[in-house]
This record gives C-alpha cells, sequence and structure tokens, in this order.
C-alpha cells in the first residue's frame, strides 16, 4: 500500500453505488473518524441506474447492525471531475477498475486502485452481494472492515 500525506480525499466505487460502495463509504468514514483522521469519503457507481436512491436496505441493515450509518448517502454515478478532485480512488472489483480506467484522464490513473489489494488483502475483489442472500452482506462488511482498518492505520501513520 502506498499511503501518503496528500491522501484527504477518497473515493469508493462499485457499479450502482447502492450495496458495496455505500458499505465502503459508511466504514471508512466511521473508523477514520474513531481514529481522528480528517478524510473526506464520498461512493459513486460505475452506472447511473440507481441515480438518487438510498443504499440497498439489506446492505444498510447489515451495515447498522454493526453500528455503521447510511445516513446521507445516495447512488451517483462518476463524473469526470472526480478523477481529478479525490486523491484516492478505490474501486469493488476489476469491472469496476477497467470501466474507471477506460475512462480516466491519463494523469489521473495512478489514483485508480482495488479497495481490498490497495489495503494489502489476499483477495483482491469485494464480491457483489446483491443477487444473494444476508451471508453476502455480513462477507462484504467484514472484508471493508479489515481493508478498512488497514487503510486508516497506513494514512495515520503517514501523517
Amino acid at each position: 500500500m502506498a499511503a501518503s500525506t496528500s491522501v484527504t480525499k477518497i473515493l469508493v466505487v462499485c457499479m450502482g453505488n447502492i450495496c458495496r460502495s455505500p458499505t465502503m463509504e459508511a466504514v471508512m468514514k466511521a473508523k477514520a473518524q474513531a481514529q481522528g483522521l480528517t478524510l473526506t469519503v464520498d461512493s459513486a457507481g460505475t452506472i447511473n441506474y440507481h441515480e438518487g436512491n438510498s443504499p440497498d436496505k439489506r446492505s444498510a441493515k447489515a451495515g447498522q447492525k454493526r453500528g455503521y450509518s447510511f445516513s446521507g448517502i445516495t447512488s451517483r454515478q462518476v463524473v469526470k471531475k472526480d478523477f481529478e478532485e479525490f486523491d484516492l480512488i478505490l474501486c469493488a472489483d476489476n469491472n469496476n477498475l477497467a470501466d474507471l480506467q477506460a475512462n480516466c484522464p491519463p494523469a489521473y490513473l495512478h489514483k485508480l486502485h482495488l479497495f481490498l489489494t490497495y489495503a494489502g488483502m489476499d483477495v483482491a475483489e469485494v464480491p457483489d452481494p446483491y443477487y444473494g442472500d444476508g451471508d453476502g452482506f455480513e462477507l462484504v462488511l467484514d472484508l471493508v472492515e479489515t481493508a478498512s482498518d488497514r487503510i486508516i492505520k497506513a494514512l495515520n501513520s503517514s501523517s
């Protein structure tokens, strides 16, 4: 992981921005705040199908059971200015990463990474729980919590 003191704004991305990336946003915000790290975290999707919608109820319910707030999170699509505005853009899976790489100006490609790989995890992708059952949402939370802890620790140690 190549954390640096210049990372103050992180964008987390999945396909629809209703399951994985809202979970990544809620967990990252809570963990940064708990560690006293000033960090702006936002989420977006590679598609606009769910634009303006709240997070998936199953995703929010699983996260809220663990104490995370999904308040104020609504789905939006990644826009061109995000590539410039955010210091780090972390994707849930390889498809999301490829979609962003195809649309990212070359000067900002270095900001794009897989969320779990950036955190030094052995698993590369956050699985999409949308079409599964409740266990998928719990697995997403487990992975996101571990990765977020690692990312926050690295950012804290570099500041």
